[in-house]
């Protein structure tokens, strides 16, 4: 039976749904297009109907998880009630994001991974969502983001992408915590350094 361009365009989409979040849990290399197209529900001979070979869907499956994962802290961020940096920081470096793995942050889980593979397309796009990301970091250090708030929000991203993956190394579950602690700790004191420099620069005749 022929199958509906609309139904075509659903199997898609829920194929590199699927295959976002396998590679987040194991690896752009630790699962097979079988597995993938297993966990979408559709058979291993329709994998080629949409997509031109796997890395093509390691590209579309990390614009994916990245873009999904910025208009989730976009969207917490927007209904912050008070302090919109420590709603994004902490919700970050959180217990339950560090073992969400197959749903938490892309560039913890496949940020290696990507600068090891070669490709460039697939580097520029982690890179537009590192920018998008900083984009945000920017909007809530300041209302008219400047270079140094820039290289805050540098500073910040680097600070918790750096803390969640040590926080997920570690088997020892209260040095685990230490981190994530440590690391949002760290992260708001740049926002309130950035924050305070701005206020002055702003007083100063």
């Amino acid at each position: 039976m022929k199958v509906s361009k609309e139904q075509a365009e659903k199997n898609r989409q829920e194929v590199i749904a699927s295959a976002a979040r396998l590679f987040r849990d194991r690896g752009f290399d630790g699962i097979g297009l079988s597995e993938v197209m297993q966990a979408a529900g559709l058979t291993h001979g329709g994998f080629y109907k949409n997509f031109e070979s796997k890395e093509d869907l390691v590209r579309q499956a990390a614009e994916r998880a990245l873009s999904r994962g910025r208009a989730r802290w976009t969207h917490e961020v927007a209904g912050a009630r008070g302090d919109a940096l420590a709603s994004f920081v902490r919700g970050y470096l959180s217990p339950e994001h560090r073992d969400r793995v197959a749903d938490g942050c892309a560039f913890v889980a496949l940020g290696a991974d990507a600068a090891r593979r070669g490709d460039a397309r697939l580097r520029e796009i982690f890179e537009a969502e590192a920018r998008g990301y900083l984009d945000l970091l920017d909007g809530i250090l300041s209302a008219e983001p400047d270079e140094a708030t820039r290289g805050a929000s540098i500073a910040i991203l680097s600070t918790m992408v750096g803390g969640l993956l040590m926080a997920r190394l570690m088997q020892d579950p209260a040095l685990s915590a230490r981190f994530l602690r440590a690391a949002a700790d760290a992260a708001l004191a740049l926002g309130r350094g950035a924050e305070d420099g701005g206020r002055a620069a702003g007083a100063a005749p």
